[in-house]
């Protein structure tokens, strides 16, 4: 029941990602289910309390639980790490260790220094979650320019994601822009789309198409962010709820992502 449970929280936490999983083979499923509920619980461990200890508490208990599996160790019993004990090996769980250490952010108040520390926030969270996702499918034997693009594909679909939650993220008085003016923002999202222009030239490893297909709404979020820069700070970069769902029907279909 602890796959059940996994593909729980990510209904709830995680829809989109949730949708791609769904449509994946079942076989690929059941190894990024178990992923992407360690990402939903990581992801949300700095929010359940106002005190930075805590969430410091609370993100080391998951950093923990990737060194018992890098480390071979037995590992604790909860619904989630007992999953993503089965589908990860040691290099991918120590792999995960920047995505933990990256949500740090969410427990403090401070603003990201420049443009550069903000995408290597994404690169640890959204980037180091894609490669890992490809590498629970088989595709750690891919190139290096197929894993260079998941890479990107990874930190364009973190940047996509961030400016979604960019106006919930003001309302709790974070600073989530290393800059804010419109001409700024719509730079940060033309450098997205560059990036998932160069996974879509560079290809991906076939093993990887499930992983990658939960970056489905990344392109037409940043097309959004760079036409509109304005809806980053206020809302309203989501699409028609049809609409979105059938792009992703279509590319489950066709194969593609």
């Amino acid at each position: 029941m602890t796959l059940e449970a996994c593909a729980e929280i990510v209904r709830r936490g995680d829809p989109d990602r949730f949708l791609a999983a769904m449509a994946a083979p079942v076989a690929a499923r059941a190894r990024l289910l178990p992923l992407y509920a360690f990402n939903v619980e990581v992801a949300r461990a700095p929010w359940v309390t106002g005190e930075p200890l805590i969430a410091e508490m609370r993100l080391q208990w998951w950093l923990d639980v990737l060194d018992e599996i890098a480390s071979g160790r037995p590992v604790r019993s909860h619904e989630v790490a007992t999953e993503l004990a089965g589908v990860l090996d040691a290099d991918t769980a120590r792999m995960l260790v920047p995505l933990v250490e990256a949500r740090r952010w969410d427990a403090y108040r401070e603003p990201f220094a420049d443009e550069a520390a903000f995408e290597a926030h994404l690169a640890a969270g959204s980037g180091a979650l894609m490669r890992a996702s490809a590498r629970v499918l088989g595709a750690e034997g891919g190139t290096e320019s197929g894993m260079a693009a998941l890479h990107d594909l990874g930190v364009a679909m973190g940047l996509a994601g961030w400016f979604r939650a960019v106006p919930e993220l003001l309302a709790h008085g974070r600073q989530p822009l290393p800059d804010d003016r419109p001409e700024a923002v719509a730079r940060l999202a033309r450098s997205g789309l560059a990036r998932l222009a160069s996974t879509r030239r560079a290809g991906i490893p076939a093993q990887a198409v499930p992983a990658a297909r939960a970056a489905w709404r990344t392109g037409a979020i940043l097309t959004r962010a760079a036409a509109h820069p304005g809806r980053v700070l206020e809302g309203g970069l989501e699409g028609a709820e049809v609409a979105r769902r059938a792009g992703l029907l279509w590319r489950a279909l066709a194969g593609r992502w």
